[in-house]
C-alpha cells in the first residue's frame, strides 16, 4: 500500500512542478493582457521561449510587460506632464510678481 502511495505522491509532485513552471512563465503574459499592452502576443511567445532557455529571459519580459501603463503609455509621461506643468505655473506667477515690483519702481 504504501508503494502505491509514494508512486502517486512522486507523480502529483511532478505534474504539481511541471504546471507551476508553465503558470510561471506566463506571468508576464497576463501582466501584458490585463494593461492592453501593444506587445502581449511577442510577451507571450517569447514566454514559451524563456521555458526553453529555463526562464533565463523571464525577467526581461516581467520588466518588458510593466513599463506599458495604459493611460500614460511608456514609461511615466502623464507624472512628468503634470509635474511640468505646476512648474509653469508656478513660473508665470513669479514673473506676474517681477512684473508688479517693475511696475512700482518706474511708478
Amino acid at each position: 500500500m504504501l508503494d502505491y502511495f509514494a508512486l502517486f505522491l512522486v507523480f502529483f509532485v511532478f505534474i504539481t512542478i511541471f504546471y507551476g513552471i508553465i503558470v510561471i512563465h506566463d506571468i508576464p503574459y497576463e501582466i501584458a493582457h490585463k494593461r492592453n499592452h501593444p506587445h502581449q502576443d511577442a510577451i507571450h511567445v517569447a514566454g514559451w521561449v524563456s521555458l526553453f532557455t529555463l526562464h533565463a529571459i523571464w525577467p526581461f519580459l516581467w520588466i518588458w510587460a510593466t513599463l506599458y501603463k495604459p493611460g500614460a503609455g511608456w514609461g511615466f509621461t502623464q507624472q512628468q506632464k503634470l509635474q511640468l506643468e505646476s512648474e509653469l505655473v508656478h513660473l508665470k506667477n513669479e514673473i506676474a510678481e517681477l512684473k508688479q515690483h517693475v511696475n512700482k519702481a518706474e511708478g
